[in-house]
């Protein structure tokens, strides 16, 4: 089933990277959107690109992981009649062995990544089925399909993301609201600078991000077509199919691959041939 005709959608995190290019692919719909962030001039700035792209824009500051900041949303929709897209796109990133990460930052990575996406659910499945549609799209990532070593915390929400994608398409099975997991791998964005991470992993996670080959545009295309579509797990890139595909196939195989990527030094040799190649920390190309 296709979006309705300007459809009404919710974007958490759209204040930049992947919410942004999300926001102004579905202004290209002619959207009426509803954009929240934590961030309000990053917000400004995608409510402006998306209204110049012929979007109808609200906004509201909005800290995702608090659940009385949710109560409100379904009241400041009425004017609208109701909602067409939920996109829990919200997210942070924390890393580092077992026991190094703090407990803060836990809590941190489960309120923004895992608890954000459990209240939007919460607020506006209801809602959705009452009116028998909508989509749902709750961006969690491949690692929430494929775990990698040092990534305890990010690893545990997206897998509790993905989970709870799968029990809701059950769930909603038959009642017109259609559920989507975007699971992509890296891509161009932000997350880098906000993110809590070990410091021997800041330069690869630079580099693998920022010499990413997806753009957060790329990736927003392909979300919003299959979202459309209605796939369950959608997965941009190649290395992420490829690397899911491994994982169900020869798990054991897999999980050997991984132990012996973990703190190679040909990895980090790797990175920094690649850092070389970048804009240094803080400069724009």
């Amino acid at each position: 089933m296709a979006f309705p005709e300007r459809p009404r959608a919710l974007i958490t995190g759209a204040g930049s990277g992947l919410g942004r290019a999300l926001a102004v692919a579905l202004a290209e719909r002619r959207a009426r959107l509803f954009l929240t962030d934590i961030d309000p001039e990053g917000l400004s700035r995608t409510a402006e690109a998306a209204a110049a792209a012929g979007a109808e824009v609200m906004t509201a500051p909005h800290d995702v992981g608090d659940a009385e900041a949710w109560a409100g949303l379904p009241e400041r929709l009425e004017p609208w009649g109701g909602l067409d897209i939920l996109v829990n796109n919200a997210g942070v990133a924390v890393s580092g062995p077992m026991g190094a990460v703090s407990l803060d930052n836990w809590k941190w990575q489960l309120d923004v990544n895992l608890w954000s996406v459990v209240y939007g659910c919460h607020t506006f499945v209801p809602m959705f089925r009452s009116q028998g549609s909508g989509w749902i799209l709750n961006v969690a990532s491949t690692a929430g399909l494929v775990s990698l070593p040092e990534l305890g915390p990010y690893n545990v929400t997206k897998s509790a993301v993905v989970a709870l994608s799968r029990t809701l398409r059950a769930e909603l099975a038959g009642t017109g609201v259609k559920v989507s997991a975007l699971c992509p791998t890296f891509f161009q964005s932000r997350i880098h600078e906000r993110a809590r991470t070990a410091e021997s992993q800041v330069e690869l996670t630079r580099v693998l991000i920022e010499g990413a080959r997806w753009t957060a545009d790329d990736v927003a295309q392909v979300a919003l077509r299959n979202l459309e579509r209605g796939k369950l797990h959608i997965l941009p890139q190649l290395d992420a199919k490829l690397a899911w595909l491994l994982q169900r196939l020869w798990p054991s195989g897999f999980q050997w691959v991984l132990t012996q990527l973990h703190g190679s030094a040909l990895l980090e040799d790797w990175a920094k041939r690649r850092s070389k190649a970048l804009p240094a920390p803080g400069e724009t190309t």
